[in-house]
């Protein structure tokens, strides 16, 4: 242990020597302002907020079903009332499966969105699909029902994929999970 009491002394000793307290604060300050910037960084996809952007040129694409309408590349499809992020349906997968060469987030936040063919509620599991670079395609941001960050089920702004390989986002899923229940109050 004194070895090392000894290596702390010298170190410090050599540091106090070769730095002034105004330039010791400075990198201080430094430091704490690139760590205050840290958080920022998983909510960046949102910062350039987009709605009803969908595919432009492309040909729609529907799940050919009157239960499940609407054109799955268009931020106005159903399911998509509370994404945020690039459409797996425009990035070579669909709304239920990540493009090849990426893998699902086993995170989600949820959203409750309302299927326009039967009138019912049902509620949505938004994943990422991570391990590939963005996709840069069909950048949809919708906040219905959206909650603060201290509630992350139900928040749309982290970088979800924080629970895979890679934490390289990709794009998002909207897969459903079940009917939503009325809140019995």
């Amino acid at each position: 242990m004194a070895g090392f009491d000894k290596f702390a002394e010298n170190l410090s000793r050599r540091l106090a020597r070769g730095t002034s307290r105004r330039s010791s604060l400075a990198w201080l300050g430094m430091l704490a302002t690139g760590a205050a910037a840290i958080p920022a960084l998983p909510v960046a996809r949102a910062a350039t907020p987009q709605h009803g952007g969908g595919a432009s040129g492309r040909q729609p694409v529907t799940s050919g079903s009157a239960q499940d309408p609407g054109d799955r590349t268009s931020c106005d499809y159903w399911r998509y009332c509370a994404i945020d992020g690039f459409l797996c349906s425009c990035c070579g997968g669909t709304v239920n499966t990540c493009p090849p060469g990426t893998e699902v987030s086993p995170i989600t936040w949820i959203g409750t969105c309302t299927n326009p063919a039967d009138g019912r509620a049902y509620v949505i599991s938004y994943n990422d699909c991570c391990g590939a670079s963005s996709c840069g395609q069909c950048l949809c941001n919708r906040n219905e029902g959206d909650r603060p960050q201290v509630r992350p089920q139900a928040n749309n702004d982290y970088n979800w994929c924080l629970g895979t390989e890679s934490s390289i986002y990709n794009c998002s899923l909207a897969v459903i999970v079940g009917v939503a229940t009325e809140d019995a109050g």
